[in-house]
């Protein structure tokens, strides 16, 4: 076991190192409201003597720039046990310069970092750290983007479905902010053709419907056997999202720009959803995520990790009302490029900490990601 300095409290956070790596996408992307090429990743490494935990977001590039000019001071110097004083501490650091957005991926993957530190200290995989409340998390596969041509579609959805074992298959509809209503259908039915009667199909427009044309789109996504509707209209619409969730019969689903406790506190308190979403890279880290995952219990709902499934993996076997991860096309062929201990989904689950390593389990490639090193 390494350690930093030594102390009563100790060993140490001696120290945060950042790197910044956008990698192209493998084909053009969008879904109903933003359109991308790239995707960049903000590493973290907390570091005590000769030992370094890893975390990261992803964002704007210039979330590094959060890390190392806000943040860390915050925790360099504080005891690697106590993660929660140290998230406190960032919290408190970002008062003046506002918690939402970049700021809050910034402290994500700090938070991230020291709990995988944390753990490495002890030489333990951090869902065993944690206390397990389950050992298989079930995924589901998440592309689809509306640039996607028929068969690109129908390729991505059959490797999930027919070869990985994966029985829940998410596609983007609301394209062009809700204008492209005939090919939204058309995609749909395609997909629910590709797939099969039995698995299950969910979609995600991105806030790109008003509220009533989402309870019109709604009908044929139910005649199509869809059963997840995430986003129908923007995360920031809770009356919207209870209006929408009231009128259908499809698991309303949104969370994903939650960056508070409070705002997940308010969606629920909205009755805006029947799953509660939460993105361990933006909330604040495992830190907040377990705390909206328990917000989510008390309201007798389940939670979803939003993307990133390696970051959110061991967090999530932690809690008993997870219903699944996202297994999101670009992060996956991230995570599985830039480190070794990447997890498998084939049958349809992940099972973390199961070959023992600690920490999150993961080991950056240095040479495969400096090729995309931007900062």
């Amino acid at each position: 076991m390494s350690v930093g300095k030594q102390s009563s409290d100790g060993p140490w956070v001696d120290g945060i190192e950042t790197a910044v790596y956008t990698v192209p996408t493998d084909l053009p992307e969008a879904d109903g409201t933003l359109a991308w090429d790239s995707t960049t990743l903000v590493l973290v490494r907390a570091r005590s003597g000769d030992t370094t935990g890893l975390g990261y977001t992803y964002g704007a590039a210039q979330t590094a720039a959060v890390v190392e000019g806000l943040l860390a001071d915050a925790v360099t110097g504080r005891p690697v046990w106590d993660v929660p004083a140290a998230n406190e501490a960032m919290t408190r650091a970002v008062r003046n310069a506002g918690r939402p957005g970049l700021i809050a991926g910034a402290v994500s993957a700090v938070d991230i970092a020291l709990w995988d530190l944390k753990a490495r200290v002890l030489g333990v995989p951090l869902g065993r750290l944690l206390g397990a409340a389950r050992t298989e998390l079930p995924v589901y596969g998440s592309g689809g983007f509306t640039t996607y041509d028929e068969e690109t579609q129908a390729r991505q959805l059959s490797a999930w479905v027919h070869d990985q074992g994966i029985a829940r298959v998410k596609i983007k509809i609301g394209e062009s902010w809700g204008r492209a209503e005939e090919r939204d259908r058309a995609r749909v039915a395609r997909a629910r053709a590709v797939i099969g009667d039995s698995a299950e199909l969910y979609v995600d427009a991105n806030g790109g419907y008003t509220a009533k044309q989402a309870v019109r789109m709604a009908e044929h996504l139910h005649a199509q056997g869809v059963t997840w509707f995430e986003e129908p209209v923007s995360s920031d619409d809770l009356p919207g999202l209870a209006l929408v969730r009231a009128a259908v019969p499809l698991d309303v689903t949104a969370g994903e720009y939650g960056y508070t406790l409070a705002y997940f506190d308010r969606m629920l308190r909205a009755g805006a959803v029947d799953c509660l979403q939460a993105d361990v890279t933006r909330c604040g880290g495992i830190t907040v995520w377990l705390r909206a995952a328990a917000l989510a219990e008390a309201a007798g709902l389940e939670i979803s990790g939003h993307c990133a499934p390696h970051a959110h993996a061991h967090a999530a076997a932690a809690v008993p009302n997870l219903r699944h991860l996202e297994w999101f096309h670009d992060h996956v062929r991230i995570e599985s490029l830039f480190f070794e201990g990447t997890l498998s989904p084939a049958g349809g689950t992940i099972s973390p900490g199961g070959s023992d390593a600690p920490g999150l389990g993961l080991t950056l490639r240095e040479k495969q990601a400096e090729q995309y090193r931007v900062s």
